[in-house]
């Protein structure tokens, strides 16, 4: 294929580097879309009408994409005279920097009054003003110009295929082009760029992608030759303002769910361009529910939520439309039992040997689901550590965007510390790893807990192994035993929170554990296994064990994709609650969300108090209510039954047939309306309390709660069918049978 134009006019010869670029990158964009396609097997079957709408489709994103991409080019031509640099002198220096200054001023002016930017968020303007600052000085068709211009072709190039490569690893992590988890590990480029340096081979990579790009600006170095003939500077500010009216247009016209157009999510994400499904994302940070779903007449979606919210437990204390506040009852005396909940990083189902994983990964669990009550059909509410978090202290269904725990506003929630706080216990949220990740200790020390994390590890203290993400699981769970140690000598019940960091990559955990290697998910697996199990042998033989409860749980799977835009298969996560002395072995069938443990929990305590959780204790609904809040950041799932409905930005809709094995699902072919409207009203509901700070905890939240009478209560404080049958608070305790 020729670069050269018919009509060699000054301009045109002028552009021949920017016509270079647009097919560089394009061919990248095929070679990734092949390599991506390759990678994903079965997930795309081989239907030419998939690869046809995956390379077309493409094409046209990497064709808006390549608007963006071109600005340094654009710029390039744009402002480099042809024959003699424009800026020769102090005075005319002095000007052009006070004109990039003024610019530079200019548009963080109106970033602020548009977005509330700081300067620290702005920072990358600086870069722009650098970039500008020589190119008045250079000419066009002299040595300095074609020096820059080789330079700029080798930058933008080894841009292009690092971003290509990255790609590459992403779709290998998560199964998608990058979204909102690539916008995240752009914030914390500490722990992801120590993630990267500690998981892969990242000089070879380097020193590999430099090498080829110097190996294909040689072989193309014929069509980067531009010469001009004579174009002034009128002529190139035409090109200039054209380009601006076109990406204008491109922002404008195209957005990031254009692509969705077929029912499998491989080959819609496929026909995306990863750094314009990047800044989809980033500009997607912050949803507003009310502008960009579904939704009912306020008064309408608060009734439904208020109908949907009442369980035989529970009782409105207020008239009022827009209060959830329920006090819930339950007949006899509180335990105020010690608490220790793990949410397990990445522990999905699938794991277990008692899911059907033949691998023997993780034994002391298999073991400790005959010893506890087992809840086998539990679903997390996200694909994101910080999902769980929220669902698992707050009990509200995802909101839309970001999590409760990184927006703004999130102080004083009504959360389930505050429950136990209440009660005289001591509230702590125990990370491996430095908590201003996701803004966890932000949040938690906000929120009614003290905030732990691996900086309040004794210095003393042996640590058997740390990566970037925290120590190894079982050095966490030391800390946590001091802590644990610490309150009860206090004379005080304690409540803490653990999340684990070591079934992370880059998979690293301390030698001669278990028998898989260092590096890979199975060990990890193996690992975080055999760290519980040591966990609770060691805590076996503390004062407090027999009447302290251990709830293990995971914040989300260890994988995201799947053909469906909300794979079930994807949400599905084990649940134990293991108090030997106190109650005694179960397998829970019923369907669980994950913000229904939390209320759970303090059912099985039998704790009376007000709430406004949006879960459920399941022992006291009643069959056939169950429901769960699977979401990505953008796609809001209610599972109700065996029909998953799906709320999407710009009001649309999915209600379809999951297949809970695969998670492959089929649309329904008549949409259940009722279900639409119980969705939207919970999601509705719980961004609109959010965003006008109708969670926050009030007051009258410790207004004591009289118990249940029993008599009154019948068949509901503790339903047979469901429920677990509690040990006698006086009795001996249960033998722990640890493995």
């Amino acid at each position: 294929m020729s670069l050269t134009f018919q009509t060699p006019s000054p301009l045109r010869q002028r552009l021949r580097p920017l016509v270079w670029l647009a097919v560089s990158y394009l061919l990248i964009g095929v070679a990734t879309r092949i390599a991506l396609l390759v990678m994903t097997g079965s997930g795309v079957a081989p239907k030419p009408l998939h690869w046809l709408y995956a390379f077309g489709a493409g094409a046209l994103f990497d064709l808006a994409t390549f608007v963006y991409v071109a600005w340094p080019m654009v710029l390039f031509l744009w402002l480099v005279p042809t024959h003699r640099p424009a800026v020769r002198n102090a005075g005319r220096w002095l000007a052009w920097i006070a004109a990039l200054l003024g610019g530079f001023a200019l548009c963080w002016g109106v970033l602020h009054w548009i977005w509330q930017a700081s300067l620290h968020e702005v920072w990358p303007l600086a870069i722009v003003v650098l970039y500008l600052l020589p190119l008045p000085a250079l000419a066009y068709n002299r040595r300095s110009g074609r020096a820059y211009l080789l330079g700029l072709s080798l930058a933008l190039l080894f841009g292009l295929l690092f971003v290509a490569a990255s790609e590459l690893v992403f779709w290998e992590e998560f199964g998608v082009r990058f979204n909102f988890i690539a916008v995240d590990y752009l914030v914390y480029t500490t722990e992801v760029i120590g993630n990267i340096r500690e998981s892969y081979p990242i000089g070879t990579w380097l020193a590999l992608l430099a090498a080829l790009t110097v190996l294909l600006v040689w072989l193309s170095r014929r069509y980067l030759r531009g010469n001009d003939g004579g174009t002034g500077f009128g002529q190139r500010s035409m090109l200039a303002l054209a380009w601006l009216v076109l990406t204008v247009a491109v922002t404008a016209g195209v957005t990031g769910d254009m692509k969705e157009r077929t029912s499998n999510n491989y080959v819609n994400e496929l026909a995306g361009n990863g750094i314009f499904q990047f800044f989809a994302a980033f500009r997607s940070g912050h949803l507003d529910y009310a502008k960009f779903y579904r939704t009912l007449p306020e008064a309408e979606a608060y009734a439904r939520v208020r109908t949907l919210l009442k369980t035989p437990d529970a009782t409105y204390v207020s008239d009022d439309p827009r209060d959830l506040t329920r006090a819930i009852r339950h007949p006899g005396p509180e335990q105020h039992l010690n608490v220790v909940l793990i949410s397990v990083e990445s522990l999905s189902a699938d794991y277990l040997g008692v899911f059907g994983n033949r691998e023997k990964l993780t034994p002391q669990l298999d073991a400790l689901s005959d010893q506890s009550l087992f809840f086998e059909n539990t679903y997390a509410n996200g694909t994101r550590t910080v999902r769980g978090l929220e669902a698992l202290s707050l009990s509200i269904p995802p909101t839309p965007g970001d999590s409760v725990l990184k927006m703004q506003n999130n102080e004083n929630l009504f959360s389930l510390a505050s429950i136990f706080n209440d009660r005289g216990y001591a509230s702590e949220f125990v990370y491996g790893g430095y908590g201003y990740f996701d803004n966890m200790n932000y949040f938690f020390s906000h929120n009614g807990y003290a905030a732990v994390d691996r900086k309040d590890i004794p210095k003393s203290a042996t640590i058997h192994h740390e990566n970037v993400w925290g120590v190894a699981d079982e050095d966490l769970y030391t800390l946590a035993l001091g802590q644990m140690d610490a309150i009860h000598a206090q004379g005080k019940p304690f409540f803490l929170h653990i999340m684990t960091t070591s079934n992370h990559r880059p998979y690293t955990f301390p030698e001669g554990r278990v028998a898989f290697p260092q590096g890979s998910r199975a060990g990890a697996v193996a690992y975080t296994d055999w760290s519980i199990g040591d966990f609770l042998k060691r805590a076996s033989a503390k004062p407090y064990f027999r009447d302290t409860v251990f709830v293990i749980t995971a914040d989300h799977d260890a994988a995201s994709a799947g053909k469906a835009s909300i794979p079930i298969n994807r949400y599905h996560i084990p649940l134990w609650i293991y108090a030997p002395a106190h109650f005694k072995p179960q397998k829970v069938e019923r369907l669980t969300a994950q913000i229904d443990i939390p209320p759970t929990l303090l059912g099985l305590l039998n704790f009376s108090y007000r709430s406004r959780f949006f879960g459920y204790d399941v022992f006291q609904l009643e069959p056939g209510r169950e429901r769960a809040f699977p979401a990505t950041y953008e796609k809001l799932g209610y599972l109700r039954g065996n029909v998953l409905t799906a709320l999407e930005p710009q009001q649309k809709l999915e209600q379809l047939i999951p297949n809970f094995a695969t998670g492959d699902a089929t649309a329904v072919k008549t949409v259940d309306q009722s279900l639409v409207d119980d969705a939207v009203a919970y999601y509705q509901v719980a961004a609109n309390l959010f965003k006008h700070g109708e969670l926050a905890r009030r007051k009258d939240d410790s207004t004591p709660v009289p118990p249940a009478d029993p008599a009154a209560a019948g068949s509901t404080a503790a339903p047979a069918d469901s429920g677990p049958v509690a040990a006698p608070a006086t009795s001996a305790p249960t033998p722990a049978r640890l493995p």
